[in-house]
């Protein structure tokens, strides 16, 4: 089978192998990440590789299928009842893992922990929607202001069960940057298709079919084998030997090996994520800089100077194998309409020199850099890349990359976040834009208070004032407008530097089937062993 490509017509690039076969005998699926799994807690880390994973044990009111449209889930149906009001009528007759019945009290109960202290999900839900119950099974949710996007976002934000989390002390959310375990970060109770029954922290964890779920099964497997494999090599050599069904992501450059493989299969296609710049622009003086006394960042002609020394066509096709799709925006141009209207700054090394001489730095500086190791597709490389080209500018950039755990603590530690300049990948879990502008551009404080995803602190009120105006909008044409006024002075004013749209690699046995979803989530309920 050749190397399939990008296939710019569909938004969602959803993908599917072999025919469909109707649920049957026994099977294991055996597959492997780059990156590790630390807990079970579904509001513990707002990363689509955890929420992925955990989508398949715990469920939402509603979920993305494999085209990435909503549909029912814990709720069969809901309406707008009024502007601020929207109704949700829950599914009867489901069972949490442990036996006990779904029902309202655990909506509410989700509802104020998943915005609680320690939550890295608090923006799924406005905070000051109310959520009222009407009876067991409807649940109304009171808005302070109109909300058309309201539900865009919870097919990652999953039900817990009330009565079980009060009894196993999980009340309280355990950020992914704090190291104390509790009952529900090693162990779950949810009302999927699937069911935890080990859970190695970092490591391992083995899922066995739900038998009770109250969904007909699309898959024909009955016990689930993940483990962590952070090396490319052994994670491809493991699924050409046929000890692995399906492993991701596949490093560009074994693609052609994976599909040379007479038992494998490279599927490839357009995800949705951005993978982007970001700089300290709030602290007076930067962690990790050999400037003192300032912030270099703080000046747009230093941020553009940064933009401009980076060839992000040679990221593309040196370090990406030309499996990415450079951008000039914080969003994929197939989840907004005026994504044609806007170009990225040119690459251009003269440029950037003097836009740091004007800026007072002719001979540049140090600055530190965090990157994952482990979390998207070939991210140290790129970072590796940057440093390089950044460094012909006169930037030296002292790179710090490690696994996506200590990354994560480090950049989202708790007591501020501890980084100067760093690599990031976000996919709008709303698939919109508001999610972008709102959550990585909205204004925050040097102790998080504000948008916790705003790591790199840029702030401009009339940015704020346009989420809001955008998250109220109805009218399709006029919230496309405001999301534009929005983009075009967040890249004027340099917020971010926006590399790629990476591209989706997964490697996958051609003894199963599955379905590729854009948003690289991996749903393990549409896999079937041929």
């Amino acid at each position: 089978m050749k190397l399939k490509t990008f296939k710019t017509a569909v938004i969602a690039g959803a993908l599917a192998l072999g025919v469909g076969l109707t649920p049957a005998s026994a099977a294991t699926l055996k597959f492997a990440f780059q990156g590790s799994l630390k807990s079970l807690d579904p509001y513990s880390l707002n990363e689509t590789f955890t929420l992925g994973f955990l989508g398949n044990v715990y469920e939402g009111l509603v979920r993305r299928g494999p085209d990435l449209a909503i549909e029912p889930s814990l709720a069969t149906s809901w309406k707008v009842m009024e502007p601020t009001r929207w109704r949700f009528n829950l599914r009867k007759g489901v069972k949490f893992h442990n036996g006990n019945d779904f029902n309202a009290d655990d909506v509410i109960f989700s509802a104020n922990r998943v915005r609680s202290e320690g939550s890295d999900l608090t923006t799924r839900i406005p905070k000051d929607a109310k959520f009222v119950k009407v009876d067991d099974y409807t649940v109304d949710v009171v808005l302070t202001s109109p909300n058309p996007i309201l539900n865009y976002e919870w097919g990652s934000w999953y039900i817990i069960d009330k009565e079980w989390a009060e009894a196993n002390n999980s009340v309280k959310v355990t950020s992914a940057s704090d190291d104390s375990a509790t009952k529900i970060s090693l162990a779950s109770n949810g009302t999927g298709p699937f069911k935890v029954v080990s859970h190695e922290a970092g490591v391992a964890s083995k899922l066995e079919v739900n038998k009770d779920w109250w969904d007909t099964p699309k898959h024909n497997i009955d016990k689930v084998e993940f483990t962590t494999i952070a090396s490319d090599a052994t994670r491809v050599a493991a699924l050409l030997s046929g000890e692995l069904d399906m492993v991701y992501p596949v490093p560009v450059q074994d693609l052609k090996r994976v599909n040379d493989n007479a038992t494998t299969t490279a599927l490839t296609g357009p995800e949705l994520r951005t993978i982007f710049l970001g700089m300290d622009q709030i602290r007076d003086e930067l962690l990790e800089s050999s400037v003192k006394g300032k912030n270099p960042f703080k000046d747009v002609r230093v941020r553009k100077a940064f933009y401009q020394a980076i060839n992000v066509e040679a990221i593309k096709k040196k370090v990406m194998r030309n499996l990415a799709t450079p951008s000039a925006l914080m969003i994929s141009p197939f989840l907004f309409s005026k994504a044609d209207q806007f170009q990225r700054y040119p690459y251009d090394v003269a440029a950037s020199k003097t836009l740091l001489a004007e800026a007072g730095y002719p001979d540049g500086f140090e600055v530190g850099m965090d990157c994952p190791n482990d979390r998207y597709v070939n991210d140290e490389a790129i970072c590796q890349a940057v440093t390089s080209m950044l460094a012909k500018v006169g930037i030296k950039v002292n790179l710090n990359a490690q696994p996506k755990s200590k990354y994560f603590a480090k950049v989202l530690a708790s007591n501020g976040f501890e980084t100067s300049f760093f690599l990031l990948g976000w996919t709008p879990g709303s698939l919109d834009s508001w999610n972008v502008i709102s959550n990585l551009h909205g204004c925050r404080d040097e102790k998080g208070n504000g948008s916790p995803f705003n790591l790199g602190g840029y702030c401009n009120p009339k940015v704020d004032e346009l989420a809001k105006q955008i998250l109220v909008e109805n009218d399709a044409a006029k919230r496309d407008d405001l999301i534009a006024q929005a983009y075009k002075i967040t890249t004027d004013e340099v917020a971010y530097i926006p590399l790629h749209q990476q591209g989706l690699a997964w490697g996958v046995s051609n003894k199963i089937s599955l379905k590729q979803r854009a948003d690289n989530v991996f749903m393990m309920y549409y896999v079937n062993k041929k």
